[in-house]
């Protein structure tokens, strides 16, 4: 199947009716790996190369993040037409579950009137401020900006971005978004992307955020170039000032490369935020490192790499894998327990294994030594949900609770039957389900996994706006029955110990519409953020606390 651009240009020639899982519009299709020939050379010095070598790796479980995936589609290159004027969505709303304004008691984030999207965002609150919120996304409003330099429109320079915006008080009010024109970028991280900053790459994204101990936040990102080999990892190191406003300092690169065997992806950071802790505000930042042939552009592995920093990220430690004989990962998470143990989780496997698993690592010595990996559970990693356009992967979250104990989830595909590990990667009599283990011993060993939300998983979706006409005068009738999947868990524990996990939930089946009329290559569908309220519920999205 040919992989198709997120947040996508829509490419036909009518309007057509199709079914999307309520709570999302993201448009992804991801590609099946087939059995690599080893006649088969692959050009790594792109992206898109990169990622034909990996997904054509037989037997691979893993990929390169979706964002990736996305920014190697190249088909989005040509320049705006029209730069003066501002893109508009192409989503036509056409359910009655599509809403046109943002409830209470939600809010919009970001500002953006150009219908440029945000996405994989990421969130992180001040431990000395609760009020002090700093938000992440993939920023594309670059690309709706009506400036130019030398002649070239700026939205044909804007590409995927980093960008953040900042609360200060508990998410009712949020700043700041970039001005149309350019001349304001609002709080893009500078120094990474060509149009924020004077940076070296073409692109950024990625987005993780952690706060420290004294109130300073960081941001770890991704940046590269979509047809060329340079990449790295770089994390920004945020300064609120006495009004509350933030400013992004210059980037610190981890791992920069220009060789075509090497890409960096799927980052996250961490940071020992404990005042009382031996290693506070160390700074850890985990990656997975993408290896190919040289010459021929073959996969080769893809263990995940670690770097720290002692002084507020200004400087990183030489990188390191950390994984042993686990070269075949993605997904990676670093988490920090009160006593100053960094663990790791990731998705990955070991040479020949037949299942991916969650894996984990520990170092109790600020990341100097790391143990060796446990398996905390097999998984059968997770495909695009039925029915639905939107790019979904069976990563691990993880947290540890104030008396060290640790709680990992993730989602696997599991049998309709006996909820099992599905026998093969197919929706067909099976579902996504998100999963959790605990360890009370450090990681040395882990309970049975258990499901997210039993309940939930054991009922099938609700079909919600049919029968419906499409525009040829056919009808459009709800799709078969299917279990409910959950997917893209997370988890956090409260000072107290009160643990809450919470997933997407595809438990309401609606039609919507799109117009397939190819639009100008700067014309974007749009995301909308949510404030989460705990008295508050939507379809499709659910939360669930334990004690």
């Amino acid at each position: 199947m040919q992989t198709r651009k997120t947040y996508s240009r829509i490419a036909g020639l009518a309007c057509i009716l199709a079914i999307l899982v309520l709570g999302t519009r993201l448009v992804t299709i991801v590609p099946t790996a087939s059995a690599q020939n080893h006649t088969v050379t692959y050009d790594t010095k792109t992206l898109a190369g990169k990622v034909a070598s990996v997904n054509g790796t037989a037997g691979l479980q893993i990929r390169f993040s979706a964002f990736i995936e996305q920014e190697a589609d190249t088909s989005d290159q040509a320049a705006n037409p029209n730069p003066n004027n501002p893109i508009t969505p192409t989503f036509v709303l056409s359910s009655a579950l599509d809403g046109a304004t943002i409830a209470a008691p939600d809010v919009t984030v970001n500002q953006d009137v150009a219908g440029a999207p945000q996405n994989e965002t990421a969130i992180a609150v001040d431990p000395n401020n609760p009020n002090r919120v700093v938000a992440a996304a993939n920023e594309y409003v670059t690309r709706t900006w009506t400036c130019t330099i030398s002649g070239t429109p700026c939205s044909a320079l804007g590409d995927g971005y980093s960008g953040t915006y900042y609360s200060n008080d508990g998410g009712a009010t949020w700043c700041c978004a970039s001005n149309l024109d350019g001349t304001n970028p609002g709080t893009q991280i500078p120094g990474v992307n060509h149009l924020v900053g004077d940076g070296p790459y073409d692109a950024g994204g990625d987005p993780a955020v952690a706060f420290d101990s004294r109130g300073h936040v960081y941001y770890a990102g991704l940046g590269f170039d979509r047809t060329a080999p340079p990449n790295t990892v770089a994390v920004n190191r945020g300064t609120f000032d006495s009004a509350g406003k933030l400013t992004w300092g210059p980037p610190t690169f981890i791992n920069p490369t220009t060789s075509p065997a090497i890409s960096n992806d799927k980052e996250w950071i961490a940071v020992d935020s404990n005042p009382a802790s031996p290693f506070r505000d160390r700074v850890y930042v985990t990656w997975t490192r993408f290896i190919f042939q040289a010459g021929t552009g073959r996969y080769v592995q893809s263990p995940i790499a670690f770097a720290s920093s002692s002084d507020g990220g200004q400087t990183f430690s030489n990188p390191k894998l950390i994984v042993g004989n686990v070269l075949y990962g993605q997904g990676s998470r670093p988490v920090v327990g009160p006593d100053g143990t960094v663990y790791v989780f990731w998705d990955g496997s070991t040479r020949l294994a037949t299942l991916d698993s969650i894996w984990m690592v520990k170092s109790t010595d600020g990341g100097n030594n790391w143990s060796k990996p446990v398996a905390v559970s097999q998984l059968v990693d997770i495909i695009p949900i039925e029915n639905t356009a939107f790019r979904v992967n069976s990563y691990p979250a993880a947290a540890v609770a104030p008396n060290g104990d640790l709680y990992v989830n993730w989602s696997s595909l599991v049998s309709d039957t006996n909820g099992g590990l599905c026998p093969s990667t197919t929706n067909s009599g099976c579902h996504s389900a998100a999963l959790f283990s605990k360890s009370t011993d450090g990681g040395a060993t882990w309970s049975a996994p258990a499901l997210v939300f039993p309940a939930l998983d054991a009922t099938n979706r609700t079909a919600s706006g049919y029968p419906v006409t499409q525009p040829t005068g056919a009808t459009l009738i709800a799709p078969a029955a299917r279990r409910v999947d959950t997917f893209f868990p997370a988890v956090a524990i409260s000072p107290s110990g009160r643990v809450y996990m919470s997933a997407y939930a595809a438990d309401v089946v609606s039609p919507w519409q799109t117009c397939t009329t190819p639009a100008s290559p700067t014309q974007w569908a749009e995301l909308t953020a949510w404030r989460w309220d705990p008295t508050f519920t939507m379809p499709g999205w659910t939360m669930l606390w334990r004690t």
